[in-house]
């Protein structure tokens, strides 16, 4: 049966006139990302308002969009999620007072460019600036996406030896960008170098490959991943429209090579800020055995107040979740407080206490007494 997602995906790859094998070429899909508002107009159907909104944002921001990601667009639905998460919008020009560049404070924590030593026993590796689709809510798009944009060029070399001689360190998260745009031959020496010192026990990678550009997911680099084990991936979906048969087989793949995934979304409004839709796209990720991992708060980036939602809303998602669906689909909720990490965020279960009694609540509302041990 012919879906809208396969019609969308036909009609852009006749647009780019490839057949299949070209269309699966990851090095492909990365030359041809559509960049300038000159070639989205000749493929996807724009309203003129919105040729001159695009045209305005681009002056300051960029754009680069897979073929492949491109094609998960609902052309009949403006308001579609693959759209908004893509497609500049000139509410990214719209500055809040409260709003930064960098409101997690990385570059505060930084002792080498590239580098971000902000918790104890972990850093986190900015390995590239580039990645295959630029997401409209990024939280680094000084990095990323500025026309200028500031400099955060690695050193890997000083990275390597910060990190060894740092013996608290343990666990490393390799990001950027997307440290999966890089060749393979990189992404080893990268990672070698890292298992090459004794202390570090876990290497993480962050990317959103499996999402925006799942054919660089191939049988070799998934073999020279699992040399180096324990590796374990954190992937970035955030609506379940991104969960497709291509999507699906990249993380599979990386599954069968004994990479355990997580997943990190991002609560966006009007993409992701609703309990069924939520509860479909985590449901289905434990299908292709990506474990919910994180959702975030979304951060307080210049450009981004259109995307963002109350604080509550996501805690109305995480109660809708408890219980009605299994535990391991549902993320803990957290909000990246500026300079401060990670501060999980949760729905309240204990209602009370009187002497020993704990009183509480459960996911149907049902109070229930539980007497704590002297």
């Amino acid at each position: 049966m012919e879906t809208e997602s396969t019609k969308s995906e036909f009609r852009v790859r006749d647009f780019f006139d490839v057949d299949k094998e070209v269309w699966n070429d990851w090095r492909w899909q990365l030359r041809n990302r559509t960049t300038r508002l000159e070639d989205l107009e000749r493929i996807l159907d724009l309203a003129e308002q919105e040729k001159e909104d695009i045209e305005k944002s681009l002056k300051y921001l960029k754009m680069a969009i897979t073929p492949y990601y491109l094609s998960l667009i609902d052309q009949s639905n403006y308001n579609d999620p693959i759209r908004l998460q893509s497609i500049p919008s000139i509410h990214e020009l719209e500055h809040m007072p409260y709003e930064t560049e960098d409101p997690l404070k990385e570059d505060v924590y930084s002792p080498l460019p590239g580098l971000v030593h902000r918790y104890p026993d972990r850093v986190l590796l900015l390995v590239t600036d580039s990645c295959p689709t630029l997401c409209r809510h990024c939280t680094r798009r000084r990095l990323t996406e500025k026309v200028k944009k500031s400099s955060n060029h690695i050193e890997l070399n000083k990275a390597f030896e910060y990190i060894a001689s740092h013996r608290e360190i343990r666990d490393v998260i390799i990001s950027g960008g997307d440290p999966l745009i890089l060749p393979d031959r990189m992404i080893e020496v990268i990672i070698s170098n890292l298992r090459n010192i004794s202390h570090i026990e876990i290497i993480r990678i962050g990317t959103r490959v499996p999402v925006t550009l799942p054919q660089r997911v191939t049988p070799e680099l998934c073999s020279m991943l699992r040399k180096y084990h324990p590796i374990w991936i954190n992937t970035h979906f955030n609506h379940p429209n991104e969960i497709t048969p291509e999507s699906s087989r990249a993380c599979e793949m990386l599954a069968d090579a004994g990479i355990p995934l997580g997943n990190q979304s991002v609560l966006l409004k009007g993409i992701n800020d609703d309990v069924a839709v939520m509860k479909k796209l985590v449901q289905g990720l434990l299908k292709i055995r990506v474990r919910p991992y994180y959702l975030y708060q979304c951060d307080m980036v210049e450009g981004l107040s259109h995307f963002r939602t109350p604080v509550e809303k996501g805690i109305e998602i995480i109660e809708a979740l408890q219980g009605f669906t299994s535990g391991l689909a549902v993320p803990t909720f957290v909000i990246d407080a500026p300079g401060m990490g990670k501060i999980p965020v949760s729905p309240q279960y204990i209602i009370g206490r009187n002497g020993d009694q704990i009183l509480l609540r459960n996911f149907e509302g049902k109070i229930s007494s539980y007497t704590d041990p002297s």
